[in-house]
């Protein structure tokens, strides 16, 4: 009888210890709202300075390739802080936005493959404008009908479909 009732309070130490990692585990990853606005912030700000400073070594295409994009992933990854990783992944790949996202992420390792592989000075620049149109075009994705309305002034503008 002892050891039944010993075993049970054993069982019930171990559940307690269990849901206490838990509780530990959550309070690490969570943040209050004044903490993720200053990180939102913080890592927008690293990312706009990066970029800003890329230009400075616009001559080097290789340096300015990978400061460059460093400042890109840097200000996406800013909003990771105001809406949490697995819903900012989630939003990514959306329907709506998975070509976007995709085409992004395939011309930001272009990119970094010409600059760090390659050593292409004009392959590094032609990846860098297509990043950067990429870049606005999946940005334009989360404002409602803004990919529409581009769509339909560039066709005036230039006669043409995209």
């Amino acid at each position: 009888m002892w050891k039944q009732a010993q075993s049970l309070f054993a069982e019930e130490e171990y559940d307690d210890s269990q849901d206490n990692l838990l509780e530990e585990a959550e309070g690490l990853c969570s943040l209050s709202p004044t903490q993720r606005l200053y990180g939102f912030g913080a890592c927008c700000l690293a990312g706009l300075l990066c970029m800003l400073l890329s230009t400075i070594v616009f001559a080097i295409p290789i340096k300015f390739a990978v400061l460059f994009t460093f400042g890109n992933l840097l200000a996406i990854g800013s909003t990771v802080f105001l809406m949490g990783a697995t819903r900012q992944l989630q939003m990514m790949f959306d329907p709506v936005r998975i070509y976007a996202t995709s085409i992004y992420i395939g011309f930001v390792v272009l990119a970094l493959i010409c600059a760090l592989g390659i050593h292409s000075k004009l392959l590094t620049i032609l990846a860098i404008l297509c990043e950067i149109c990429a870049l606005i075009w999946y940005s334009l994705s989360y404002i409602p009908f803004a990919r529409a309305v581009v769509s339909k002034v560039t066709i005036r503008l230039f006669d043409t479909e995209i």
